[in-house]
Parts: structure tokens; C-alpha cells; sequence
């Protein structure tokens, strides 16, 4: 069996902290079902992190869908910084309180692996960036993972069942497993090929049997202009200097006429190699990096209890709204009992939900990551 949660699990509230359980059944027999605000802020970034990406919302909303509760907030793909909410619920408490639990889980892990893709794709610039994380999560969460990876600005997906979900055509190479199998690179290049639809582009790995530079020339005089890229996966022990392996390579490729043949870079890539390989590397595979992310630690804080402000120590009360300065670009989150110079202030939140109504429709994650990419080129990439 596998050890998961089933969504009638979820819906249901089964899914959440025994707390919660133990505050509804107290509130219950008191007869005390109170209205409230809530709102969803994330108070410190993962280092060196100073933005993130907001995932989620779309899962999220399969919970808070049915429920008789108001909900604004930012639209998923939004870039969000410290301090700022990014998502609030009015209504009573017993009616969505109990799925605190769930609804961080889904807002959490989904921001967290957009926001890591999206600092990969900035890094990489016009360099196609592929999600290979997959393999180091639990098999059933690998939709999720894959379709944070893509709408966070990863060029695609390994994962059959996630471009599925998405709408895109998977992307991937070959494993070293198929090359062991064949027998040599060459044939292994030249089997992918007689085998495999034209339209998938041909990259070969060329560090399984024996040295990278011999490998990458041998493939490139039997694919000719057919061979798109070669991919170096060299495992950590004998890895070495990865980005002068890699100029090498280029430098006898380009030797001998094959300046068309791009170097594709995996295995332990992240934000930062990406920044280092640059010089040398035109596309890069990820996996561990954005699939194993940090999780953004969202907090669901009570802001207001039957219209008036209140708040734990430490949070602001009272509900908010989130503004940006036209001319100016400068982001104001401010209370909404004040009002706001809507000619000069744009709002950012956009009304989700009314009283069980749902307003906001997610758009489809290309369109999501095109907006995530344009947001990219408003913000600047800091690395440890």
C-alpha cells in the first residue's frame, strides 16, 4: 500500500493537526462558531532568498471551494516579498479553521518549489532549464512538484504524468541505464535516433563508458547536424573541474565544425552552479534542487474576530489589502478599513471567492509561467 492521504481524506479535515479537532469540539459545545479574518504571510524568506513565487492556490481552492467563506488574494504565479499577505479568508471559523494544516501544506511545499525554479530560470537566462526532480520525491506528489517547477519558468518537465497534467510534451534525454544496456554511446545515439520521433531533440549522455571529450566527438560525427546536445552527468567522484570539462569539449567540438552541438549540464545543479556555468553550458537539468526546495514558512494568523482587529503578539491586526504605486512601483500593504488613492494605487489582491461563490479562474500554467517570466525581469537573483 502506499502510505498517502486520499483526497476524501483531505476534504474531509481528517488531514490536520489533533489541535484543531480537539478547538472544534470545545468551540462546538460552547455554541461559539465566531466570524474572523485570517490572513496567510510569510514573515522570513529561506536564505539568501528576498522573493518569492506563490504556488498553490489552485489546490488550495479544491478545499476552500464549497465553503461559505470570502476569500481575496494574490493570483498564483504572483511574486510576493516578507511581510506581505498573500492570501486572506473571512467567515466563520469552524467552517475552514480545522483545514489550517492542509491549506499551509499545499501553499507551503508549492510556493517553495516555484520559487526555487523560478531562481534557476533567472539565473539560466535564455538557457532551457529542465525539471528532473521527480525521482527524489514521493512518486504520488510528482504532478505537484513538476507543475510548480513549470509554472516557476522551468522549460519543461521530465515527468510523463506531470506534462500530462500540464499540457506539454515531456523533456528528457536518455538514462545512463539505456547507454549500459546498448552497450556503446555511438549505437545507443544511433539507436535513439532510428527509434525515436524526429521532433524530440537529440541529446546524448556521453560520460557512461569512457572519456567525455572522445565520446562527445564520436557522437557528433555519427549524428552530424541531427545531434542537438550532449549531456554531462559525470557523478560527484569523478566529476573534477565540471565547467573545464566542459570548455574542452566545446573547444574540440568547434575544432572539427560542430559549433552547432550545445552542452546540456545535470547532477547537482542549482541557482548558484547555474550562475558558475554559464560561461560554458547552454541548457541545464534539475532535479534535486527544486524538487527537495525549502518549503516557504506561511503562518494562517487570526487578524480580526467579528470585524474587529486583533492579533497574537508579534502580527499586525486587522485585515489587509496589498497595493502597488503606479509611477513608482513601491508595494504598500495597508488595512482595509483605510481607503486608498485607487488612481495612483493599482490593488494586487483579486477577489477569489464571495460567500461560497468562486470568481477567480487559474489560468493555465503556460500563461502562468509567462507571467511568472515577466515578473523575473523586475527583481534581482542573490546567491550565498
Amino acid at each position: 500500500m502506499f502510505h498517502l492521504a486520499s483526497a476524501e481524506d483531505i476534504l474531509s479535515g481528517k488531514v490536520t493537526d489533533v489541535y484543531f479537532e480537539r478547538t472544534k469540539h470545545i468551540l462546538t459545545e460552547l455554541h461559539k462558531d465566531t466570524h474572523v479574518a485570517v490572513e496567510f504571510i510569510l514573515k522570513k524568506f529561506p536564505q539568501p532568498n528576498n522573493w518569492g513565487v506563490f504556488a498553490g492556490l489552485e489546490e488550495a481552492m479544491t478545499i476552500l471551494k464549497d465553503l461559505p467563506v470570502t476569500i481575496d488574494g494574490l493570483p498564483e504565479g504572483s511574486l510576493f516579498f516578507e511581510d506581505e499577505p498573500v492570501l486572506t479568508i473571512k467567515g466563520k471559523y469552524l467552517d475552514f479553521g480545522p483545514y489550517e494544516t492542509a491549506l499551509l501544506g499545499l501553499l507551503s511545499q508549492a510556493t517553495g518549489v516555484a520559487t526555487r525554479a523560478a531562481r534557476c530560470k533567472k539565473a539560466a537566462g535564455n538557457r532551457p532549464v529542465i525539471s528532473f526532480g521527480a525521482r527524489r520525491m514521493h512518486p504520488a506528489i510528482a504532478p505537484m512538484i513538476e507543475r510548480n517547477a513549470f509554472i516557476g519558468g522551468c522549460d519543461g518537465v521530465a515527468s510523463v504524468a506531470a506534462a500530462k497534467l500540464l499540457n506539454e510534451r515531456p523533456s528528457g534525454t536518455m538514462p545512463h541505464a539505456f547507454i549500459l544496456l546498448i552497450g556503446d554511446t555511438v549505437a545507443a545515439a544511433e539507436a535513439f535516433d532510428k527509434y525515436i520521433e524526429p521532433e524530440v531533440m537529440r541529446a546524448i549522455l556521453i560520460d557512461t563508458f569512457a572519456d567525455e571529450k572522445f565520446e562527445a566527438l564520436r557522437v557528433a560525427e555519427a549524428l552530424g547536424d541531427k545531434l542537438a546536445y550532449v549531456r554531462l552527468d559525470t557523478p560527484s567522484n569523478r566529476r573534477g573541474d565540471f565547467a573545464s570539462l566542459a570548455k574542452e569539449i566545446r573547444w574540440e567540438l568547434d575544432l572539427r565544425g560542430f559549433n552547432h552541438v550545445k552542452i546540456f549540464l545535470s547532477g547537482g545543479i542549482d541557482e548558484e552552479k547555474i550562475l558558475q556555468y554559464n560561461v560554458i553550458a547552454d541548457a541545464y537539468g534539475v532535479g534535486t534542487a527544486i524538487s527537495n526546495a525549502p518549503v516557504m514558512d506561511f503562518s494562517m494568523d487570526i487578524v480580526e474576530i467579528d470585524g474587529k482587529p486583533i492579533a497574537k503578539r508579534g502580527k499586525k491586526s486587522g485585515g489587509k489589502h496589498l497595493w502597488r504605486n503606479r509611477k513608482t512601483g513601491e508595494r504598500v500593504v495597508q488595512a482595509t478599513a483605510l481607503e486608498h488613492d485607487g488612481e495612483l494605487f493599482e490593488p494586487l489582491f483579486v477577489q477569489i471567492m464571495r460567500e461560497g461563490k468562486v470568481l477567480y479562474k487559474t489560468p493555465a500554467p503556460a500563461e502562468i509561467r509567462r507571467s511568472v517570466l515577466r515578473q523575473l525581469e523586475q527583481v534581482e537573483l542573490y546567491v550565498k
